[in-house]
């Protein structure tokens, strides 16, 4: 049941939303102070919360009197900067007021698709926590282009629960919860309360329309519940401004969405790979790669590649697929493309011949591959 996972949670992600946070002509500050001072509640009681938040953005349209996010990357990236600023400043306000301390954690899609970054990313939240500091965490839309856009604060809190192996994932809106169609369309509309993020079905429930001031809509939230659910990790939606949202939902009382996990939590390297990583390329295989793959639980031979997509190099992450186009997993390739290419339908033996030395009896490895 989800209030019992939810009870036994010791370490749990938040995400507000802009529309939560934000009122007609500024922030929001009774909500901020409201949501801040459930948080520190919590960690009283000895539950881990790290804040992805949402709210940049809008607090400097409001600052700057606009009405509209603008099209222009440098004019979002400079009203991202001025709202920031007041964004934090307003959160170190409300948790100073419960003697808890703040830090701020600005990412980019570059920080968490390096190892070696991610891993840091994860050890700086992990002392902050240890330190009963409260990570706030959001997209670095200062310096953000295209190439390392995360896309919006759904997916970078589904990408943060997976990082630090968080035990569940709450998402406050401005709506109650994922409904059968739009509630701003359809008086008529069913909340539903508990689904699989996987069903056919939901994706047509949602709206991706997002707010005036967000980037992303139901769709988004359905779509950070995929990653997160199939490594195991529950995720409720519900709304935000609800008078002390997050204890009632630890108290075990039913409240907004909640989306099913699978049984098993997937292990840490393996989420960041599924989850995080943006595949350089592509290899298509055959049909004894795909049995040997996903039902014999085998490694990626060259043998059982078909053709190469991309330019690559080893160690990059890559997706694999069927001769028929469906998508089997991704992984990291101990090639590069252009020795892939080389060697794709020889025999393992036959490897070092062709390219002159062979490290590598595999093009991916088991334990560097996710099936999807």
């Amino acid at each position: 049941m989800p209030q019992n996972k939810l009870k036994k949670a010791r370490r749990v992600v938040v995400k507000l939303g802009s529309n939560v946070i934000t009122a007609v002509n500024s922030l929001n500050l009774q909500v901020i102070e409201s949501i801040s001072n459930q948080i520190s509640r919590l960690m009283d009681s000895g539950i881990e919360v790290i804040v992805v938040s949402s709210g940049a953005m809008a607090a400097g349209l409001r600052k700057m009197q606009m009405n509209k996010r603008p099209e222009e990357i440098p004019k979002r990236q400079a009203i991202a900067a001025i709202g920031q600023s007041g964004l934090m400043n307003a959160y170190e306000k409300s948790f100073g007021l419960r003697d808890k301390k703040i830090a701020q954690i600005l990412l980019t899609g570059e920080d968490l698709n390096d190892r070696k970054r991610y891993l840091n990313a994860r050890n700086t939240i992990n002392m902050l926590m240890n330190w009963q500091v409260v990570p706030i965490i959001n997209e670095n839309d200062t310096v953000m282009v295209e190439e390392i856009k995360l896309g919006d604060n759904d997916n970078l809190a589904a990408m943060i629960t997976l990082l630090m192996d968080a035990d569940f994932l709450l998402v406050l809106t401005d709506i109650d919860g994922l409904y059968d169609k739009d509630p701003r369309k359809h008086k008529d509309a069913v909340l539903i309360e508990r689904t699989n993020a996987f069903e056919n079905k939901i994706e047509q429930f949602a709206s991706d329309m997002p707010g005036v001031l967000g980037a992303g809509g139901m769709l988004s939230k359905i779509q950070a519940a995929k990653k997160v659910t199939s490594a195991g990790i529950p995720m409720i939606v519900a709304r935000g401004d609800i008078c002390d949202i997050l204890l009632k939902l630890f108290d075990g009382i039913k409240i907004g969405t909640y989306f099913i996990p699978k049984a098993e939590k997937m292990a840490s390297r393996k989420c960041w790979i599924a989850y995080t990583l943006e595949p350089k390329g592509r290899l298509v295989i055959d049909d004894g790669a795909v049995t040997a793959l996903k039902k014999n639980g085998k490694s990626l031979l060259p043998i059982g590649i078909l053709d190469v997509f991309g330019n690559f190099g080893q160690g990059s992450a890559v997706s694999f697929e069927s001769a028929t186009g469906i998508l089997i997993g991704k992984g990291l390739v101990n090639f590069c493309s252009s020795d892939i290419s080389l060697i794709k339908g020889l025999k393992s033996r036959q490897v070092a011949s062709c390219l002159g030395a062979n490290h590598y009896d595999e093009v991916v490895h088991r334990d560097n591959m996710v099936l999807l």
